[in-house]
């Protein structure tokens, strides 16, 4: 009688392995969706996504969990229509229980042998791109402020010397050579300028840092905005009073603040009566990023968010909207949210915008001052 040494297979292991414990062991929300869209399963990555327990989100169809017109829910009503699998990128998921919408993966599919039930898996996507963002617009700050620094140098000069000549011609011309001669000297007028604020970029100082309080900031930017180019508009604040303060320049923040209140402005227009302008600030302090190149990772606990309700950021250009030259003004240099990113990049933060039809939102994440931030980890541990 021969015994067999075979070890047991892979397979065979993994069939001892309850599946409620595997699919459980997923580190993705998944979600089995049954007939009138009633939720059936949900995973544990699933009750911590939704902010609700498997038992009450198994209570509830999925037209309940997420928001109106939501994208999941005409994915799972086409994979049970078809029967074939469904993917979809770059989805925004929103839902009662969400302070904002989700950037999401979809990933939707029959169940085998369950006719009419789909499964669903999402993956938020919005942590990896602000890192990848957060370089690209590192990079694209570094081409700018090479290239301003070749303008300054190289064009500045030059127009000074062709209004110089303009001026002198001035004088001994006609009155149809005077017209000329002044278009000259306002066309250099403008390209000056423009290189002026492309100087701002050449500026690789490092910020002299000191502790500040991102709502005097904000208070300050609301009172430029309410008494000018935003007064038709309702700016509302939304606080969290405790918020420690920011390591960085007061007036560059006031910058970074005020460029991106006036793009909310803009964007909800002059003709509209019920603009409104949102700002927000929160402790996020599960937020942690990798710094490029070592094995540091950097806390970006304190989030500045502006809100507006304006005409939303077009979808092909949402993508590159940090980038110099893109802006979705006619008369934009595309320019000033380039430098937003900058500045915030300066000091050492990251940006992103979520954008849709009356709804926009730019988040900064930023680092808090040292000894507040040594004193909240002594607090956590005691």
């Amino acid at each position: 009688m021969s015994v067999s040494t075979k070890k047991p297979s892979a397979r065979r292991k993994a069939e001892s392995i309850p599946c409620e414990a595997l699919v459980d062991a997923l580190p993705h929300p998944l979600l089995v969706i049954g007939k009138d869209l009633a939720i059936e399963y949900a995973n544990t990555a699933a009750e911590d996504f939704f902010q609700m327990s498997a038992g009450v989100l198994c209570r509830h169809g999925l037209p309940d969990v997420v928001a109106f017109g939501c994208p999941l829910i005409a994915l799972v009503e086409q994979v049970q229509r078809n029967g074939t699998t469904v993917n979809e990128y770059g989805v925004e998921l929103g839902s009662f229980r969400f302070e904002a919408a989700k950037l999401v993966d979809l990933y939707g599919g029959p169940v085998p042998d369950a006719p009419g039930r789909v499964m669903v898996m999402l993956q938020q996507r919005s942590m990896a791109q602000m890192i990848e963002r957060q370089l690209t617009h590192r990079g694209a700050a570094r081409s700018v402020s090479g290239l301003a620094a070749v303008l300054a140098h190289e064009i500045k000069n030059p127009l000074s010397g062709i209004r110089g000549a303009a001026q002198l011609l001035e004088g001994d011309r006609t009155d149809g050579d005077r017209t000329l001669t002044q278009l000259i000297c306002s066309e250099s007028d403008r390209i000056c300028k423009l290189v002026d604020r492309m100087e701002i970029f050449g500026d690789e100082r490092p910020i002299q840092r000191e502790p500040v309080n991102i709502h005097d900031v904000l208070d300050h930017v609301k009172q430029i905005a309410s008494t000018g180019f935003a007064r038709h508009i309702k700016i509302v604040e939304n606080y969290d009073p405790s918020l420690p303060s920011v390591p960085g320049s007061r007036d560059k923040l006031v910058q970074v603040f005020l460029n991106l209140i006036k793009n909310a402005s803009e964007a909800i227009g002059e003709e509209r009566n019920d603009g409104q302008i949102t700002l927000s600030t929160a402790f996020r302090p599960g937020v942690r990023l990798s710094v490029p190149g070592s094995q540091a990772r950097v806390s970006l606990p304190l989030e500045i968010a502006v809100e507006d309700n304006g005409t939303g950021v077009p979808t092909d250009l949402i993508q590159h909207l940090f980038d110099p030259f893109v802006s979705t003004k006619p008369s934009g240099t595309g320019l000033g949210l380039a430098l937003v990113a900058k500045i915030i990049g300066d000091h050492g933060g990251i940006i992103e915008c979520d954008s849709r039809p009356r709804y926009t939102v730019f988040r900064a994440l930023m680092p808090m001052a040292d000894s507040e931030a040594t004193q909240a980890t002594a607090e956590a541990q005691a």
